[in-house]
């Protein structure tokens, strides 16, 4: 009996055990339940205050600078490097064999066209020249007295004109010897000035030996090649730009002339340019640079190259637009046209009247708050 109570009082205590847990259970899954209600009310809280503290807070503006876009004239320009020549650069030589006898030029002398620069010995030409003179006289009188027979019917014909050949010959004689004298004399056929003398008194002179140079600089040519990629770009007539770096001289020329062939080493054609040098600053041989109009927009929208930027959808910059009363920055993408002296034409997306940032816009991104 004793046994069958204990049993009984054991069961008992095990069921009363297992409704105690099983009502603990409940109570935390209820509880559990609750805590995640109200920490959704909460989070809905944190949000809407969130929103409304961002709302109310002031957006801090980026200072910078703008530039309002208007049209303008656009040139592009291509640069080709020029070689100056004397327009007259002439080398003299005697026109016959001898030993020249006098100099009478020095280095940097002006000297006139047809002025005598030096002279070839001519001793042998001028007692030649004594001589027939002399045989010229007796040859002459001869002539003269046949005539005078010939006038009377007295004498034969051949005699008078043996007396008159023998005259002409003499005198055509004396023509070529005086022509040999003046061919003694090294004269200069154009106006300049003296740049070298490159023989000496007692020296041998000769046609195929340069005697002395002569250039005249009031006038140069200068010569240029340029890309055959713009042959139909450069016309003749056309204004250039030329400036001489050396003696920091700029001026504007026409084009004179354009080249009929071009150049199958390189692909160029070449172009020259006369102009006047009245002081003789611009010197043979002086490089010149020369700039060539080869584009033309008489309304075109120009912004410094420093304003464009480059990520992978292309060429951008920034403008600004009111959004909501707010000034602020907005990314605008570019078509861009010729550069020429870092400014870039803008063929697509931008227009007159825009405000583009000029300065700050490295500190700005699509959107941002600015101030100017």
């Amino acid at each position: 009996m004793k046994k069958i109570l204990v049993i009984l009082v054991t069961a008992l205590f095990l069921a009363a055990c297992s409704n105690s847990n099983v009502s603990d259970e409940a109570t935390k899954r209820k509880e559990l339940q609750q805590y995640r209600q109200e920490l959704s009310q909460l989070e809905g809280k944190i949000e809407a205050l969130e929103k409304e503290l961002d709302n109310n807070k002031t957006e801090e503006a980026v200072r910078i600078s703008v530039a309002e876009l208007d049209t303008q004239r656009f040139e592009h320009f291509i640069e080709v490097t020029g070689e100056v020549e004397a327009e007259q650069d002439v080398n003299v030589s005697p026109e016959s064999v001898g030993v020249i006898e006098e100099v009478y030029v020095k280095e940097g002398q002006r000297v006139n066209k047809g002025q005598v620069l030096g002279r070839l010995k001519t001793d042998a030409q001028k007692r030649s020249l004594e001589e027939l003179k002399i045989q010229l006289d007796l040859a002459e009188t001869n002539f003269q007295r046949q005539k005078n027979l010939w006038d009377q019917n007295i004498g034969s014909e051949m005699q008078f004109l043996q007396a008159k050949t023998n005259k002409e010959s003499l005198e055509k004689r004396i023509d070529g010897t005086q022509a040999q004298l003046e061919m003694a004399e090294i004269k200069s056929p154009v106006y300049g000035v003296v740049d070298y003398v490159y023989q000496e008194k007692g020296e041998i002179g000769s046609p195929q030996v340069p005697f002395a140079k002569v250039m005249n600089i009031d006038r140069v040519r200068i010569y240029a090649d340029v890309s055959e990629s713009y042959l139909t770009k450069v016309d003749e007539g056309q204004m250039v730009n030329v400036s001489f770096p050396a003696i920091g001289r700029k001026t504007k020329a026409p084009i004179s002339q354009i080249g009929n062939t071009i150049d199958p080493n390189n692909r160029t054609f070449r172009i020259r340019i006369n102009m006047r040098n009245p002081d003789r600053m611009i010197k043979p041989n002086l490089v010149s640079v020369i700039r060539i109009r080869d584009y033309l927009s008489e309304d075109a929208i120009i912004i410094p190259s420093l304003y464009i930027k480059e990520d992978f959808k292309g060429d951008y910059t920034y403008v600004v637009e009111n959004v909501d009363g707010t000034e602020r920055a907005r990314k605008v993408y570019l078509e861009t046209g010729m550069t020429d002296n870092n400014r870039t034409e803008i063929l697509e997306g931008l227009s007159a009247g825009m405000k583009i940032i000029s300065e700050g816009h490295n500190q700005v991104v699509d959107g941002t708050s600015v101030t100017y």
